[in-house]
């Protein structure tokens, strides 16, 4: 059996081209059967994600699986295989299979170590499996690529570091308060960036989310996501000794917050530390409330350092991700290789056995009757004989297995042997 992957990523392609091949949830049973119902293909995947559409296809040696994926893309994405091709990616055998233990690792990603692509292959393996798109060799792979990937994760950092703006300002509360149980956090302004942070934080156990603008209902909008509460922005000073995390992102050209501002409020918390994210540009915050104890002020500059920084961080890991890949990918090789030939061993095992036991039946008469023992001792001996010669054909069917040009001596003993 051949695994096969054609796809493209947003390593090779525009997003136009993308959108244009991507399936929608509700129709991806549809494609996959259709896809499954060519005659070459007796397995098939397909993923589907806003980075990459990847279509999977198990098919017998034989099989050009190439012609069953253009044809689907014709009837299906009404797409022109040879306008698409400069976009398109192709992997078979060996090559798939690293590919596919790559994307499961995330080591494929537009963000190094994001773990969403992990559930989306195994959505895709539940929906596929469904639909009976995975019988023998998609199941084997699919599944070891599971087992890759955790263990990707589990012995490597590659997700251990934060690689967005919003979720490195979470990282940063937490070393500041160790634990961002209870604390209350202040979004000043209703910027993307600053509800992507307030998220960040409500998820790792913030209390309580307030809300602040110029314009109060935008406020009490923002409030309604975090099932939080809107403050008047005229008294911003004066409810600030009540928060611990602040997110400053307005457009004013000036800044809200000066250091007199937040000596009070420092001194009105009695010195526990407050961390100030100001991710606006002009900056919200005077810069010179980082001389003040216990005010932790980062702007957007510290926060894209700590990301670049992390990404160099987790660069470093992927390079042990990609030798666990390869280790992992020679391993399973072995196993598919060992499996492909299978079928040929047992048929000459069985074809010998049939020559052997029609060789004794012929020779029974003229050999008259026969003790127990002598019966004994005549089938001991036509097993070692039929062994032997059984012995050189399938080591080599076996040693051979995995290397490219196999197949040659595979179709040879097969046909020396007469079998199917």
């Amino acid at each position: 059996m051949k695994l096969w992957i054609t796809g493209l990523s947003h390593r090779t392609a525009p997003v136009e081209v993308r959108e244009r091949l991507a399936i929608a949830e509700p129709a991806l049973p549809g494609a996959l059967k259709l896809l499954k119902s060519c005659p070459a293909v007796s397995e098939a995947l397909i993923l589907s994600t806003c980075n990459r559409v990847e279509w999977y296809v198990v098919t017998d040696e034989a099989s050009d699986p190439r012609e069953a994926i253009q044809g689907f893309l014709r009837e299906t994405r009404l797409a022109d295989p040879e306008e698409l091709q400069p976009y398109l990616y192709e992997f078979s055998g060996r090559d798939a299979v690293h590919h596919l233990f790559r994307v499961a690792s995330s080591l494929d990603s537009m963000v190094l170590g994001e773990p969403q692509i992990l559930g989306q292959l195994k959505t895709a393996y539940a929906l596929a499996k469904a639909h009976g798109g995975i019988a023998g060799t998609l199941d084997v792979v699919m599944t070891r690529a599971f087992n890759v990937a955790k263990r990707v994760r589990s012995e490597t950092g590659i997700g251990q570091m934060a690689v967005s703006v919003s979720y490195a300002a979470v990282d940063l509360a937490r070393k500041i308060f160790g634990s961002l149980q209870g604390r209350s956090v202040l979004l000043i302004g209703a910027g993307k960036m600053s509800e992507l942070a307030a998220r960040h934080l409500r998820r790792s156990g913030a209390a309580a989310v307030f809300v602040t603008n110029r314009t109060y209902e935008r406020a009490l909008e923002m409030a309604k996501v975090f099932q939080g509460a809107a403050l008047d922005y005229t008294g911003l000073v004066e409810f600030l000794p009540r928060m611990d995390i602040v997110i400053a992102s307005t457009g004013s050209a000036s800044y809200i917050l000066s250091r007199s501002d937040m000596q009070r409020v420092i001194g009105a918390r009695r010195n526990r530390p407050v961390f100030l994210i100001d991710i606006a540009v002009p900056r919200n915050i005077d810069p010179a409330v980082n001389q003040l104890d216990n005010v932790y002020l980062y702007d957007i500059d510290d926060l894209q350092e700590v990301v670049n920084s992390n990404l160099r961080e987790r660069q470093k890991e992927a390079r042990r991700a990609e030798e666990l890949v390869e280790e992992e990918v020679g391993r399973l090789m072995q196993r598919l290789n060992a499996q492909a030939v299978a079928p040929t061993i047992v048929s000459l095992q069985e074809q010998l056995e049939q020559i052997r036991r029609a060789e004794i039946e012929r020779l029974r008469g003229r050999l008259g009757p026969l003790t127990p023992q002598q019966q004994e001792a005549i089938e001991a001996l036509t097993r070692g004989i039929v062994n032997k010669i059984a012995h050189g054909p399938i080591s080599e069917l076996r040693r051979r297995a995995g290397d490219p040009d196999g197949i040659h001596v595979i179709d040879a003993i097969r046909r020396v042997f007469h079998l199917k």
